[in-house]
């Protein structure tokens, strides 16, 4: 997987920003498109999980140049298993705007994700997506993620390598 930056956007020009009272309001008003709204909770109900799950939880505004075009929320050393037997980091939530969908905003974000994984010591990335129509799926798959054969919370749970 390749940083490339979207198209007309320079590399530069992107960027992560943490969610602060100053861009609340732009991170909140990231809407995806009404078709995906099935597939994705939105950025409200991410923050207040970011909220009681501190320390696990990396919210972010993705920002090109001055215009919020969409927000993650990456978790890291989660207890996947709620058991204390297996942690794992990955992409929470990936929310691009409607308007600014197929420009790679998505794939910067998973890169980012991926990026911030690795500095932790990470070699693994997941990810869970509501299978059918207008989900997700056929994006993650491009960016080299293979299903595990888990369902988490009724969700397909994907993996990237990043060694």
């Amino acid at each position: 997987m390749t940083n490339t930056p979207p198209p007309n956007t320079s590399r530069t020009s992107l960027r992560l920003e943490e969610i602060t009272s100053g861009n609340l309001d732009a991170a909140l008003a990231v809407t995806v498109a009404p078709e995906q709204e099935f597939a994705v909770a939105p950025v409200v109900k991410s923050l207040a999980e970011a909220f009681v799950h501190p320390g696990v939880a990396w919210p972010r505004l993705i920002m090109d140049g001055d215009r919020p075009v969409g927000f993650l929320m990456a978790f890291f050393d989660i207890d996947w298993r709620l058991d204390g037997t297996l942690f794992r980091s990955g992409l929470w939530r990936l929310n691009i705007a409607a308007g600014e969908q197929g420009r790679g905003y998505g794939r910067f974000a998973v890169q980012s994700v991926a990026d911030e994984i690795r500095r932790r010591g990470g070699g693994e990335l997941y990810v869970t997506w509501h299978e059918g129509g207008h989900g997700p799926e056929a994006f993650y798959l491009r960016l080299g993620f293979r299903r595990t054969g888990e369902l988490s919370g009724g969700q397909a749970v994907g993996v990237l390598d990043l060694a």
